[in-house]
């Protein structure tokens, strides 16, 4: 048998006994992991009964077997996140047995993985991995783990040793230093852009997609937006023409992994679905067959120094791989998700991008293949940490990356070797500027000119129209249930403010902090006194306030370790109904459901079959409880009078608003060519389109989504119209 499996956020190490979830340990009995352990054996086959029974129990045992089973099932679904109403890994089968429903990745390792608390370092010498020896055992070469140790009292000529390799270490850090600090000033650097038609696609990291680019002589690879969706493309850095690359229609969405070092090939994964981990697929960057990697699922991978295999992450671990998919094994545990991997020219440093698991903050991170250490680089340099996607230049003497850093959202370079609290601003505005790639002369990257803008469709006219009384202009909008009052989102310093729906009686309600507190979505209480609101202070995770309609702190409804998410109140308003994060907004241990919490007595109940589901809205008159399965394809409807879910929409659902009249449910469909909006008539189960991207013209917006309902059920949508093109530097002149 394989020594671990993985499925979606899951590892399961038979031998050790124990399964973990991104990384921690998710608690579970002896029984229902040995349940596991067999339905894994099988996945995709159905295992009866008896099997199991033979296989846990044994032919001599005698137990109440069927009742047995149950518990060890019933605990095994709690620990997953599962249901069986719901199923995403454990199919029953009437008077058949049990089947293992989602994909599994065996893992037949040559290492020991083990757990690495955040901010721990790892050497892989020293026991957090054990690589096996002898030729053709691993990839990445490893030193010796029995390493000779210094006496405890050593001799006097140790000493004068020790002092005279001290002085020759400081003159040389007073060269090298001099050097950095005093060394002749740079000429303003000359950024020229290389596409003009503003379609780059951007990074947006709270969505973990990451737009990456491939140079390869005079082309770059990237993924631009046509009819909201990303599709891959090629330009020209002489000219800057644009044309778009056919892929298989398995790809939707594709985002660059990376190219190999011949530049003939490019490793692409797909972003439309919601699925934390996706097929990998590798694509000739001049045309023809595209390959899937196996059946390797993962959220990022690059080629291996050697050209033959490929390093990809998926959940919270690096793992290796032929290019054909065959051979997996793990490679290195992380602190948490990994993007951006990026070996320098030589072989010899893997550098990457890890996000935070609870505040989603990005940092860049080394592993050094000789001598086995992760460490983590440029660590208190910005607060909170905000470093990403960087790479290294051709000659490997450098490493540019985009960081938000006092304010302003640019490219730095860190020269190696150099102190890493070090680095040197290559540019300095006026865009945003994200993902740099370096080529034999130049250093590319994105510019983003983003606009953003609140927009209400009008049934009568047909088309969007602008918010009145300034809203057009904010971050977040919500109106109270009885249309009376209007809450908003300053987008200049994130501040909340409040007014009649007129625009009279102003009032704000919070003032700007440093750093400002992130604000994801508001909602009116029945009584028009309170907001409750999903926010996180800076390297905090996502927690449910409340906060007076006439001004005051927020306050914490719910103190917890995991996150809270879509906060949602009870017609009485003495309730709260809440979810949990989805995993690509920061992935977590416990399984998700949704629940609610009293406000006066503060306990909390689980909402009866909503194991796994998550994006709770409840329904004005409280009858009903829209929540969304984790791949955004299914809407699930719970009525609070018969006891039951009921799957509303199958081909894609997200950001569900309750009309005011509780009859109707608005959502977005974002799997679908123009991301239309509909209308869902919950007694017939009808949806309606009402309009898509393209309505949105002559704004010229790039993507758009579903916030709110203005009075009169009226659509309102936060429409991005973001000009994103690839610029360059001189590499010469900038290093």
């Amino acid at each position: 048998m394989p020594e671990r499996y993985a499925f979606g956020l899951f590892e399961a190490d038979i031998k050790a006994g124990e399964l973990r979830k991104n990384g921690k340990r998710v608690r579970i009995q002896g029984q229902p992991f040995r349940v596991l352990a067999v339905l894994l054996e099988h996945h995709g086959e159905v295992v009866s009964k008896e099997q199991i029974q033979k296989r846990l129990w044994g032919d001599n045992t005698t137990v109440d077997f069927d009742h047995s089973l149950g518990i060890a099932v019933n605990k095994l679904r709690d620990a997953l996140g599962d249901s069986a109403e719901n199923p995403r890994f454990i199919e029953t089968l009437a008077r058949r047995g049990y089947r293992f429903i989602a994909p599994v990745r065996e893992i037949h390792a040559p290492y020991a993985l083990k757990e690495l608390p955040p901010g721990a370092s790892s050497d892989l010498t020293a026991g957090p991995f054990l690589p096996a020896s002898g030729p053709g055992s691993g990839i990445v070469s490893n030193v010796d783990g029995a390493r000779a140790q210094q006496h405890q009292n050593p001799s006097r000529k140790d000493r004068r040793g020790f002092l005279q390799w001290s002085c020759s270490a400081a003159v040389i850090c007073i060269v090298v230093i001099g050097t950095w600090f005093f060394r002749p000033a740079k000429v303003p650097l000359r950024i020229s852009s290389v596409t003009h038609h503003g379609k780059v696609l951007a990074t947006q990291l709270d969505i973990e997609n990451f737009s990456a680019m491939a140079v390869e002589g005079g082309r770059i690879y990237f993924s631009q937006l046509e009819e909201g969706r990303p599709v891959l493309a090629e330009a020209l850095t002489a000219n800057g023409e644009v044309e778009d690359l056919r892929l298989p229609s398995e790809i939707a969405a594709p985002l660059i992994c990376s190219i190999s070092q011949d530049g003939s090939r490019l490793i692409v994964r797909s972003h439309l679905a919601r699925e934390p981990e996706q097929p990998l697929w590798i694509v000739p960057a001049l045309g023809g067959q595209a390959q899937r990697i196996g059946n390797v699922l993962a959220h990022d991978a690059t080629w291996m120094p050697d050209g033959q295999h490929i390093l990809y992450a998926a959940g919270n671990s690096l793992f290796l791989a032929r290019e054909d998919g065959q051979e997996q094994r793990a490679f290195l545990a992380l602190p948490g998700r990994a993007f951006w991997l990026r070996w320098s020219p030589d072989g010899k440093l893997l550098r990457f991008t890890v996000l935070d698991p609870e505040t989603g903050a990005p940092s860049l991170w080394e592993y050094a293949a000789s001598g086995g250490k992760l460490r983590r680089l440029l660590e208190g340099w910005s607060q909170p940490s905000a470093e990403c996607c960087g790479n290294w230049t051709p000659d490997g003497h450098a490493y540019v990356f985009a960081s938000t850093h006092d304010g302003s959202a640019d490219i730095w370079e860190l020269r190696r070797g150099i102190l890493d609290h070090s680095p040197v601003r290559l540019t300095n505005g006026p865009l945003a500027y994200q993902s740099p790639v370096s080529g034999a002369k130049h250093i590319f990257f994105t510019g983003v000119d983003s606009r953003r803008e609140m927009l209400m469709y009008s049934a009568s006219a047909h088309r969007f129209l602008p918010l009145a009384n300034n809203l057009a202009s904010t971050a977040l909008v919500e109106y109270s249930r009885d249309g009376q009052w209007v809450a908003w989102l300053n987008a200049a310093d994130s501040t909340l403010w409040r007014s009649r729906a007129d625009g009279t009686e102003r009032l704000q309600l919070t003032i700007p902090s440093t750093p400002a507190i992130s604000i994801f979505s508001m909602r009116w209480s029945p009584d028009n006194h309170s907001l409750a609101l999903m926010a996180r202070r800076a390297g905090g995770i996502w927690a449910i306030y409340l906060v007076d309609a006439n001004g005051g702190n927020l306050q914490l409804v719910l103190k917890e370790d995991r996150g809270q998410a879509d906060p949602n109140w009870s017609p009485d308003g003495s309730t709260i109904v809440f979810g949990r994060v989805p995993d690509i907004m920061g992935g977590e241990s416990q399984p998700k459901a949704i629940f609610s919490v009293n406000l006066h007595t503060h306990v909390v109940e689980k909402v009866p079959g909503s194991d796994g589901l998550f994006s709770p809205r409840l329904s004005p008159d409280g009858r009903y409880l829209a929540a969304l399965r984790p791949d955004q394809k299914t809407m699930m409807l719970y009525d609070f009078h018969t006891q039951h879910w009921v799957e509303m929409v199958d081909n894609g659902a997200s950001d569900p608003v309750w009309a005011s009249d509780s009859r109707s449910l608005y959502y977005q469909n974002f799997l679908e060519p123009g991301e239309p909006l509909y209308r869902l008539d919950i007694a017939t189960g009808t949806a309606h389109k009402i309009a898509t991207l393209a309505d949105l013209q002559p704004a010229y917006a790039s993507d758009y989504r579903l916030i709110a309902l203005a009075p009169g059920d009226q659509p309102i949508v936060n429409t991005q119209s973001s000009s994103v093109n690839i610029y360059a530097l001189n590499l010469k002149q900038g290093l």
